[in-house]
């Protein structure tokens, strides 16, 4: 059964529960997983890890999203400054990483910030950039300085259509006539349809992936069909809109009814029997004259964009060269 409605990110976790919703509203009970897809569940408390494999045409159907994999680390502690959960969160990340990013020993690699560095939840692109391990340059010139194992590395913050006046697809593509990279690796901010997973998931996709489509303003599609070569998406949701966080609310105040009404009675069958994918659409529509499409950000989104930017950084650096550790980042990182 297809979607009715567009995930607004590129999170193939909640494109999961929407299929499992929709099956259940239609009376199909049993189903375990969306036909052509795999999940695979790893982690622990404090990083929770969701592995979704998009195996044919029938899961693509099925979950409204292009065969290929999908990955989601859930670190709900990933708001706080916790030093220890930083460090295993990075470790995590570049681990996953390693997984899905398929490099030779001396594979070029494009780093690409997406996003406006002047809007602070559209920052965390260009945020990873400043603190990736920039290397091409220095394996050009002064090769015998570099540790062994080290990858030539380049990376782009291109900024958005509104300042460069430059679709950021157009831009990409003639870095890559140019330099030639085995792979692209893209970070960008999301906007989610779960209030409680902003901030505190990080996506990856070897699909590539659609600046703006979050919020609505979708423009050229950066991925292997549009680049000729592999690009591997990092995603961190920053934003939510309006409806999804009333949406949300009313929903934590059904479940919380359906907990108090008697299991069979009138009140709590009518509760069960509620569309929520039809609630949402509705408030929405209520919504839409006075508020707009509003995006809601969290108040210390500063501090999180910075601290999950450093994450993202960590992961790639670490993922990317063979046998450099936390400890080594500071050597290039300046």
């Amino acid at each position: 059964m297809p979607l009715k409605r567009n995930v607004r990110t590129d999170l193939a976790l909640e494109a999961r529960e929407l299929f499992k919703e929709q099956e259940l509203k239609g009376g199909i009970r049993g189903i375990n997983e969306p036909p052509g897809v795999e999940i695979e569940n790893d982690g622990n408390d404090d990083i929770k890890i969701t592995r979704v494999k998009v195996t044919s045409p029938t899961g693509e159907a099925s979950i409204g999203k292009p065969m290929g994999n999908y990955i989601t680390l859930e670190v709900p502690g990933l708001k706080e400054n916790d030093q220890d959960l930083f460090e295993e969160t990075c470790k995590a990340l570049a681990k996953e990483l390693v997984k899905i990013v398929r490099l030779g020993p001396k594979s070029t690699v494009l780093i690409v910030g997406l996003g406006n560095w002047n809007v602070t939840p559209d920052a965390l692109g260009p945020k990873v950039v400043s603190s990736v391990m920039v290397t091409r340059h220095l394996l050009e010139y002064v090769p015998e300085q570099v540790d062994e194992g080290v990858r030539p590395v380049c990376a782009v913050a291109p900024g958005v259509l509104g300042i460069t006046g430059i679709e950021t697809g157009e831009i990409i593509k003639g870095i890559v006539d140019k330099i030639r990279p085995d792979a692209i690796i893209a970070i960008d901010a999301l906007a989610s349809r779960k209030m409680d997973r902003v901030s505190t998931t990080i996506q990856i996709a070897d699909t590539g992936i659609s600046p703006g489509s979050g919020v609505g303003n979708k423009r050229m599609e950066l991925s292997q069909k549009t680049l000729g070569i592999p690009v591997i998406a990092i995603g961190v949701p920053t934003v939510v809109d309006a409806a999804t966080m009333a949406n949300d609310t009313i929903d934590m105040l059904i479940d919380s009814m359906i907990k108090e009404a008697g299991q069979g009675t009138e009140f709590y069958n009518m509760l069960k029997s509620i569309d929520r994918e039809e609630k949402y659409q509705l408030i929405q529509e209520v919504l839409r004259p006075y508020l707009g499409d509003l995006i809601v950000t969290p108040k210390e989104i500063d501090d999180i964009i910075e601290r999950v930017s450093k994450v993202i950084a960590n992961g790639l650096n670490i993922a990317i060269h063979e046998g450099i550790t936390l400890s080594d980042v500071n050597r290039y990182v300046h």
